[in-house]
């Protein structure tokens, strides 16, 4: 599995104190149980997707790529951070087109 991540990173209030520990978790493949990433929607009907850090690590996503937009400390807060990542796409491009926004740079 590829990933890569975003330079700047969202990161929830708990996760913030574990951050580091996270990041080397998932790079590692063993990134505990309640930790969640955020990502760009893989189909086109969404805008993001919320996935189980650990799902990850799973046979089925060993040839795919993620980007990471968001780590979270629980799903409630992953949540949250996709709620800020939505809010910051729409202040920013006035729509909600996450791909133009990455490409840009302006996230």
């Amino acid at each position: 599995m590829k990933i890569s991540w975003y330079n700047r990173l969202y990161v929830g209030e708990k996760a913030k104190k574990k951050r580091y520990r996270i990041i080397q978790g998932i790079r590692k493949g063993k990134p505990g149980l309640e930790i969640y990433v955020i990502t760009p929607a893989s189909n086109g009907n969404n805008i993001l997707d919320i996935y189980p850090a650990a799902e990850l690590a799973s046979p089925f996503y060993k040839e795919k790529e993620f980007f990471i937009l968001g780590i979270a400390a629980d799903y409630w807060e992953a949540l949250e951070v996709a709620g800020c990542v939505i809010h910051d796409l729409y202040r920013k491009t006035e729509g909600f087109h996450l791909s133009d926004l990455i490409d840009s740079g302006k996230m």
